[in-house]
């Protein structure tokens, strides 16, 4: 049976866990509500404040979202309880973000500014210290939605290996080249 699948998730006071006919799971708490449209092999029970899963049989398939379920569902738990954050660096002469809203303005080296529109269900902050790297932070309820927008953002100028310079999440070790002097 799936480790991930058989483990159970507690639900914290405040969180209601609903399950309709059509196996759309919502999942609504102080901070907003998630959903998620399940598949019918896969059974959601909802019982004095603990979740559990059970799948229809043996098959690789219902294996796999046995699992799959159990951590979005225990994601949007989560998401609406603490929520997500990522935090991102620039790193580079001259690398610059500011946000208005949620319109992500950045200086990446290039001729140009880029302008980053932050879907609504995330927010976004900037940090600029002297002396310091700029720093972005996302905050959502949603983990998918917080780690796919950091990625774009990290595709705009993602961390070469010879100086480092790019965009990068706080705390990454990046992978260092010597370049072509280390051979002398």
């Amino acid at each position: 049976m799936s480790r991930i699948g058989k483990a159970i998730i507690k639900v914290p006071s405040g969180v209601e866990v609903v399950v309709s006919s059509s196996n759309l799971v919502s999942v609504k708490g102080p901070k907003g509500q998630l959903t998620q449209q399940m598949d019918p092999d896969i059974k959601l029970d909802v019982t004095d404040g603990i979740i559990s899963f059970t799948r229809a049989t043996d098959h690789k398939r219902h294996r796999a979202l046995h699992g799959l379920y159990r951590s979005l569902v225990n994601n949007m738990v989560t998401g609406v309880t603490q929520g997500y954050s990522k935090r991102q660096e620039l790193v580079g002469v001259g690398y610059k973000a500011t946000n208005d809203g949620n319109i992500l303005d950045l200086t990446l080296g290039y001729s140009h500014h880029i302008y980053f529109e932050v879907p609504k269900e995330v927010q976004v902050k900037t940090e600029q210290e002297k002396g310091k790297n700029p720093i972005i932070t996302l905050e959502g309820i949603d983990k998918q939605l917080v780690g796919q927008v950091a990625a774009k953002i990290r595709s705009l100028r993602a961390p070469e290996p010879y100086k480092g310079k790019g965009i990068k999440f706080v705390n990454e070790v990046l992978r260092r080249k010597a370049g072509k002097t280390a051979s002398k």
